[in-house]
């Protein structure tokens, strides 16, 4: 059972609790904590240290983080590096590894995953960091394996980046965030809330850390519980969890919408440290003898049975027992909400996954950064050991997070059971997670162990007429699915033994194969640019007016940055701003991308001093509307852009790209009721779009229409906290007010100056 409380609470000497109600000062008082006040309390979570050692500010409400190590993938460290590049990048300032764990397969595009994988190997070798060949280890097993230390902070460009299990508080944010570090900046951040992840009891047999995360997800994801604030794992119960256990909790905590994670570490974190050659980096984290957490999850382990997270989110979760009970109801209602996202474009069907009154899957999945560790396939073996998977549909695919887990179990025996029952091994890539690897048929149904579900993530085109369904489940259930022919089985009905393993890591692994400078920057080095390595297209200061058009309206409760910008075999394009920008919606509104290059040539006119009168005629109607109360409106203070609206746009990746894309396609804004994660409105500001706010209820505007916000410059410019904006119709203008919400100086003048890129060349 996982339960969530209204109020924050104390917790005493990292045990006892103590809810923040009326009774709450006598009972720290009879614990002999009398007189201490929530404002010290703060000060002794976990987190609170941790930032506070590294914020630059002399605030801590205000904080300017530095971080001390950067990571990064193929998806997306050549657009960091170039964005960088133009802004004067000569060294990596920190640490920076640079993985090729995503576009890792070569297999569409000819020659330009290779061409940014070499792009990747010589930038480390020009500014100092480190690489990390194809195959060699997903972003966050290396990671872990070999960049996280007890106390450390460490940002990276993918949504998942959460090393808190090894006590490292890690963040994931989109590339300009990173670009910022590189260039000495700070990342800029409200003190977040934290709260307690209080774990008590242990795991029931069969029962994994899957099981665990989607527990919790569950429970908090629906009202924002956590939302932008930081996960500290606390209790009695973190004792009876192994190091793999704990991580893969860990790297779902993204799937909250959380900022950031962090546990308490002992025993079982420092033989971690030793295992992996790097005793020096362990330290021991727990909370001060009384701490104060805004808000309190309480995670009975012993309570937990198998989970299974159903199409199409992290948070759409059932026990799988209630599942097989309920089948029939529960497909019905998943095939219900599909239709909200999909409408009438696909036949999305799951009632024929029904024989017989069994669910049958038709694939299974083990992968990447939630699925891959050690602990995970071999408990997978364990399970499969003397089974067989069948001749029929069902398949079952194995990817180990690293080289070293694959060697491990290659030596241990737990690789020969698996292939022995009909599933095959595959090398260190993240491709199942984002659409790029084991794309299923259509209308087919996978269970995964990874770390997402999103409509359209597994691969299928909604254009092209096909849709899959993922469901996320945890190894063990997985594997005892796959032993029972593909039929839904939680793997608490396994009645073998689990063996305990012993992990031994080959460093020399790595030091045979990854390039690593040692932090020194060889300037002889010529960066590598294949042909599809474009720099980023010129872009402008914010103008004194805007006029937009809406050009996409999206009324989804939650909108996907896999819906803003496709991930799988899009993903190779990513290195070409332009290249890329032609996928943005096209899953999602495939008639955004022409609308968006209407208007943005009407804008590239205006910056050629075209007067507004001898624009596109729909264009000129609407000015004439605009001038007849804004008689100044003009070419020269007048900018023309796209933008789009959207209930809750940004849940999901971290990748800039669903912000950039719209940018370079002449977006200039985005209209939410809020948005889903920090990072993607992180991701606007930093690609100078505003990222306004309405207020919940009926537009004053439609797709197609346009909105004109006179004064916006000084708006911005002068902290406004409401905006006046005016609908654009035939009948005259109607005005509505927009806002922006916290903004920092600095994040203002990035909107300013036009973009992140343009605010370090003013600077």
């Amino acid at each position: 059972m996982v339960t969530t409380y209204e109020n924050g609470c104390f917790l005493l000497n990292g045990t006892t609790l103590v809810l923040d109600d009326n009774d709450a000062s006598a009972k720290l008082s009879a614990e002999g904590f009398d007189g201490v006040t929530k404002e010290q309390a703060k000060e002794n979570t976990i987190c609170y240290g941790i930032l506070k050692a590294h914020n630059t500010s002399d605030s801590m409400d205000k904080l300017c983080v530095k971080f001390d190590k950067l990571t990064s993938h193929d998806i997306t460290y050549v657009g960091i590096i170039q964005t960088a590049r133009a802004s004067g990048l000569t060294k990596f300032p920190i640490p920076y590894v640079l993985t090729n764990c995503h576009n890792s397969l070569c297999a569409v595009g000819g020659t330009i995953n290779e061409d940014d994988h070499m792009f990747g190997l010589t930038a480390a070798q020009k500014y100092g960091g480190i690489y990390v060949p194809p195959h060699q280890a997903v972003i966050h097993q290396f990671a872990r394996e070999m960049l996280a230390s007890g106390g450390s902070m460490i940002l990276g460009s993918d949504s998942h980046t959460r090393y808190g299990a090894l006590g490292t508080m890690a963040i994931g944010e989109g590339g300009p965030e990173l670009v910022k570090q590189l260039l000495g900046q700070t990342y800029d951040v409200d003190m977040p809330g934290v709260v307690a992840i209080y774990l008590e009891g242990e795991p029931k047999k069969g029962v994994g850390p899957q099981d665990v995360a989607l527990a919790i997800i569950g429970k908090v994801f629906g009202d924002g519980y956590v939302k932008n604030k930081v996960m500290e794992f606390v209790g009695p119960g973190v004792k009876n969890l192994s190091a793999d256990f704990r991580i893969g909790v860990d790297v779902m905590t993204t799937e909250t919408t959380c900022l950031s994670s962090i546990w308490q570490t002992d025993d079982e974190i420092k033989d971690f440290y030793d295992i992996h050659g790097r005793a020096a980096d362990y330290k021991e984290l727990k909370p001060g003898k009384v701490a104060y957490y805004d808000g309190l999850v309480k995670v009975d382990l012993g309570s937990i049975n198998p989970m299974i997270a159903m199409p199409f989110h992290p948070s759409n979760v059932y026990e799988i027992e209630e599942v097989n009970r309920n089948a029939a109801d529960i497909l019905a209602d998943v095939e219900k909400k599909a239709k909200v996202s999909f409408g009438d474009k696909v036949e999305f069907s799951l009632m024929n996954k029904l024989k017989d009154g069994k669910f049958m899957v038709d694939q299974g999945i083990i992968a990447g950064c939630a699925g891959g560790g050690f602990e995970n396939i071999c408990a997978a073996a364990d399970i499969l050991k003397g089974k067989f998977i069948g001749n029929d549909r069902f398949t079952l695919s194995v990817y180990p997070a690293s080289t070293p887990i694959y060697m491990e179990i290659v030596k241990n025996g737990a690789a020969a059971t698996i292939m022995e029952s009909g599933a095959i091994l595959k090398t260190a890539f993240c491709g199942p997670c984002f659409g790029a690897g084991d794309t299923p048929a259509n209308n087919a149904f996978s269970i995964r162990h990874s770390t997402r579900n999103f409509p359209n993530r597994e691969g299928s085109k909604v254009q092209n007429g096909q849709i899959a369904s993922v469901a996320l489940m945890d190894a063990r259930s997985i594997a005892a699915t796959a032993a029972n022919k593909g039929v839904l089985t939680p793997a608490t009905e396994f009645v073998g033994d689990f063996n305990k393993y012993k992990y031994h890591f080959d460093s020399a692994i790595y030091k045979n194969r990854v390039f690593d400078s040692h932090g020194v920057a060889d300037d002889s080095v010529e960066l590598q640019l294949g042909p599809n390595i474009k720099d980023w297209p010129s872009m402008v200061a914010l103008t004194d007016n805007l006029l937009l058009k809406v050009v996409s309206e999206i009324h989804d409760p939650v909108t996907t940055t896999d819906e803003l910008i496709p991930s799988g075999e899009t993903s190779s394009y990513r290195s070409n701003p332009l290249g890329l920008a032609e996928f943005t919606l096209s899953r999602k509104d495939p008639a955004y991308v022409g609308l968006a290059k209407e208007v943005y040539a009407q804008e590239i006119k205006r910056r050629e001093n075209v007067p507004m009168e001898e624009l596109d005629q729909e264009l000129v109607e609407a000015v004439k509307t605009i001038k007849a109360q804004f008689s100044d409106v003009n070419s020269a203070n007048t900018g023309i852009g796209s933008t789009i609206f959207a209930v809750k746009p940004g849940d999901g990746s971290a990748r800039e790209q669903a912000a950039s894309c719209q940018k370079v396609l002449g977006g200039w804004a985005n209209i939410a009721n809020e948005y889903a994660t920090k990072r993607y409105r992180s991701n606007l500001i930093n690609w100078g779009m505003l990222p306004f706010i309405i207020d919940e209820g009926e537009l004053p505007f439609k797709n197609k229409d346009y909105i004109f916000i006179p004064g916006i410059r000084d708006a911005v410019y002068n902290k406004s906290e409401e905006i006046k904006a005016y609908a654009v119709s035939e009948n005259g203008l109607k005005e509505f007010s927009l806002r922006l919400g916290n903004l920092t100086d600095d994040e203002r003048q990035i909107i300013l100056d036009g973009c992140l890129i343009n605010y370090n060349r003013v600077k």
